[in-house]
């Protein structure tokens, strides 16, 4: 027992081993390591503007440049410039195309330097991994008693190539219009006018009869309007335009100037700016992935309001044809000078179109307008009370109406670009005195032949059908 506890503890001996896998002596410096002794007595020397001179005199520029650098400041060779176009000294509408040279000058900061590999997509590089005895242990204790079969190779999904297929989207656009009239619903063989709809679901049946907000489950609809198209509240054009002003057109602040309802704009014809709208949309169909559309076309406006708010009252009546008094001679406000009862509205001042973006005809209703039409929610005139039961009264059922935009225009005051108007040598501001318009005299009358029938021909081309001879006095 002594000898035991006299004996040392044993050691062992333990060593770190580090398997080198990729080797690179490098072999060593062909002489031993020189220091020089460089004088920098010469720094004054290098420091004085007399060499920086000489140096320039010595070592001329290597590029060819003009008088001002490539960075022209004399405006006088410009075209235009002092007409108010500054096209030839700003840069192109569209950028040019990189040439594939300059692309590496492009590039961001994140790519220049060294590249930075992933270890993920590397295979000779190893993932750290620690062995030991409770490691292979656990895993061994793990592992299950019989090995297990590979898996064999992943199917895809198969995919329902019948969903793009036309007819079976027509089918699906025909299912939303079954659901909300199952008693219109078609049941028959699919034929050149009609197509069976997709059976709904019970849960897509559920949804239309039980509407919920997506988001709040607790909102409830108040009412529902069908969407339908106001067949008879067409224009000539066969749709609508969208004017927004820039600033306040009238002098009207602490409340809605109810003029607004009834003002008129009326295109002013300028060939000049006609002329060179006309070349810009040459341009753009000569050369399109250059040259932008210019939009639509920037007409200048003319802006005319009424006298008063009792006038555009009574030519809101006068406009209403549920309004019973619309055919009473004493709405009109103003007599012209052949003795007619009119409605004079008086030229505000003259815009111009800052923006405007139409829309493609084969798009017609990409941007709607949407009025909501109740005949019970009607404001009862008056001295009048409007049986709303009583269709002949009512021009419209209870819908919305949709109404296509064809063209959005911003319109701002118009301000003449000429330079030389600041001394007084240029013509009016506007227009000339003896073609500018200072009032206009409005007639509401109902439509004649040629406009009826401008009418018939955009409700035929709504309604998909041919145009035929119809009785303008029954539209």
């Amino acid at each position: 027992m002594a000898a035991a506890a006299s004996r040392p503890d044993r050691a062992y001996h333990q060593d770190y081993i580090c398997r080198i896998r990729y080797e690179n002596n490098l072999p060593p410096p062909p002489g031993s390591v020189k220091l020089l002794d460089i004088p920098i007595d010469g720094l004054d020397y290098y420091a004085s503007p007399g060499f920086a001179s000489r140096l320039h005199r010595s070592q001329p520029i290597n590029i060819e440049a003009d008088a001002e650098l490539g960075m022209p400041i004399n405006l006088v060779g410009m075209p235009g410039v002092f007409d108010g176009d500054e096209s030839s000294i700003q840069a192109p509408l569209i950028t040019p195309p990189v040439h594939p040279k300059d692309k590496n000058l492009l590039r961001p900061l994140s790519e220049l330097g060294k590249p930075k590999y992933q270890g993920g997509g590397i295979s000779f590089l190893r993932r750290t991994e620690y062995i030991s005895s409770d490691t292979a242990r656990a895993r061994s204790e793990a592992a299950p008693k019989s090995a297990p079969k590979s898996p064999g190779p992943k199917l895809r999904k198969p995919v329902d190539n019948s969903k793009d297929d036309p007819i079976n989207v027509l089918r699906a656009a025909v299912k939303g219009f079954d659901i909300a009239n199952p008693e219109d619903a078609y049941a028959g063989p699919d034929t050149n006018d009609n197509i069976k709809g997709l059976e709904p679901t019970p849960v897509e049946i559920e949804a239309w009869n039980d509407p919920k907000h997506p988001l709040k489950s607790s909102l409830k609809p108040v009412d529902f309007y069908p969407i339908l198209p106001d067949l008879e509240a067409g224009t000539d054009a066969g749709n609508y335009m969208v004017a927004k002003f820039s600033s306040n057109p009238t002098h009207t602040v602490n409340k809605r100037d109810i003029r607004m309802d009834v003002g008129l704009l009326r295109p002013i014809d300028d060939e000049a700016m006609f002329a060179e709208y006309s070349a810009k949309i040459a341009a753009h169909e000569a050369d399109p992935m250059r040259v932008p559309h210019p939009g639509g076309a920037p007409f200048n406006y003319n802006f005319f309001l009424p006298t008063d708010e009792a006038s555009a009252i009574n030519l809101r009546k006068k406009l209403d044809v549920n309004d019973p008094d619309r055919d009473d001679a004493e709405l009109y406000t103003a007599k012209n000078r052949d003795g007619k009862e009119v409605f004079r509205l008086e030229r505000q001042r003259t815009y111009e179109t800052g923006r405007a973006t139409a829309q493609d005809p084969d798009h017609a209703y990409k941007e709607i307008a949407l009025a909501l039409h109740d005949p019970e929610l009607d404001v009862i005139t008056k001295d009048n009370i409007i049986d709303t039961r009583d269709p002949s009264q009512q021009r419209l059922t209870k819908a919305a109406y949709y109404y296509p935009i064809m063209q959005k225009i911003q319109l701002k005051p118009h301000r003449s670009k000429n330079l030389a108007q600041l001394g007084g040598l240029s013509r009016f501001n506007d227009e000339d005195d003896d073609k500018r318009v200072d009032a206009w005299d409005v007639i509401v009358d109902d439509l004649d032949d040629n406009e009826r029938a401008k009418r018939i021909t955009n409700r035929a081309a709504l309604l998909g059908e041919e145009e035929d001879d119809q009785d303008y006095d029954n539209t």
